[in-house]
This record gives structure tokens, sequence and C-alpha cells, in this order.
């Protein structure tokens, strides 16, 4: 939103924030919030710093998808909107969004599914998650065949889950007539 209908200020720095943090690896952006901030005095536990790294990973390509989905919706909606005597707001919270939001689902599912499966780098700042678990018991029995395909079949069942309740909140955002069927 910063970046479309902010001003030239407010959209440099929503467009720098993204810039930055589409372009560090997540692990990197990992290990800056847990190792690098506290040199400066910032300090975050394990699991907050997983969640704070991930949601600014996230965030930044969950903008890119919404602010294409908002700049691709046809430009006399604007002046539709205009002509009804809507405010710069309602035009965007009512009649911009929806629509935006409704061609972002595809792009914003894949990213959540991408984030559960990054999740396992949280075990390298200390968090114990699925991986995390799966190294430990592999250092305690030497059985990575079992341990690995067990933690990787874990994560595709929660990312299947996943998958298939953003399928069925497309088909219920779905507008009849338009777009493929499924």
């Amino acid at each position: 939103m910063a970046r479309v209908y902010g001003n030239k200020a407010v959209s440099l720095v929503a467009t720098s924030v993204v810039a930055v943090f589409r372009g560090f690896p997540a692990i990197v952006t990992l290990f800056i919030i847990f190792f690098a901030l506290p040199d400066v005095g910032v300090y975050f536990s394990p699991y907050w710093s997983a969640v704070l790294g991930f949601v600014l990973v996230t965030g930044a390509y969950q903008s890119e998808y919404v602010r294409g989905c908002i700049q691709s919706v046809q430009a006399g909606q604007s002046l539709a909107a205009q002509a009804l005597g809507m405010s710069k707001p309602q035009e965007v919270f009512h009649i911009i969004l929806p629509q935006a939001l409704r061609a972002a689902l595809p792009g914003i599912s894949n990213e959540i599914i991408y984030l559960i499966l990054y999740s396992s780098l949280a075990s390298y700042i200390g968090v114990q998650e699925i991986f995390g678990v799966a190294r430990t018991f592999n250092s305690l029995n030497f059985r990575p065949i079992e341990i690995f395909l067990t933690a990787g079949l874990v994560y595709a069942a929660i990312a299947t889950v996943c998958f298939l309740g953003f399928r069925l909140l497309e088909r219920r955002f779905r507008i009849p007539g338009l777009g493929a069927t499924r």
C-alpha cells in the first residue's frame, strides 16, 4: 500500500525495505537478528528472532504480490469509484483491495507454503522445530533415512493441508464466470 499510494518518501522507504529483505537469504536475516543485533543492544529469544525474521522476509515477498495486483486493477475501477463520490480510502478499501487480494491469493498461498518449509531454518538459531528435532534424534540414533524422511513427510503433510485450505479459499472468493474453473 505504501509503495502504491504513499508519497515519494514513504514509497522510497517501503521500496528500500522490500529490496533489502527480498535480497537477503532468509538464513542471513535470521543470523543478523539473532547474532548481530545483540552487538548493538537488541536482544530477541531464538523463537522471536525466527518470527521477526520470517515476518520481514515473507512480508517483503507478500507485499510484492499485493502491489502487483493492486496495480493490475483497471483504472476504470478507480474512475467508477470517483464517479460514485467515494473518497480515496473508500475506493482503495472497498473497490481496489478486494479485487487485488483475490488476484494475489495464489501468490500469497505459495509464499505461506514456502514459509512453512523455510521454518526449518529456525533450527540454526536454536528453535526446536521439526527439522531441529529430527537433527537431534539423528545425532542420538544415527538413522538419517528414517528420521529425515519422516520430517520431510511431516512438512509435506502440513504444506498439503495449507495448499488445500488456500484452494478452498480461492474457490470461495472466485467470481463466477471469470477465469478458469477448477
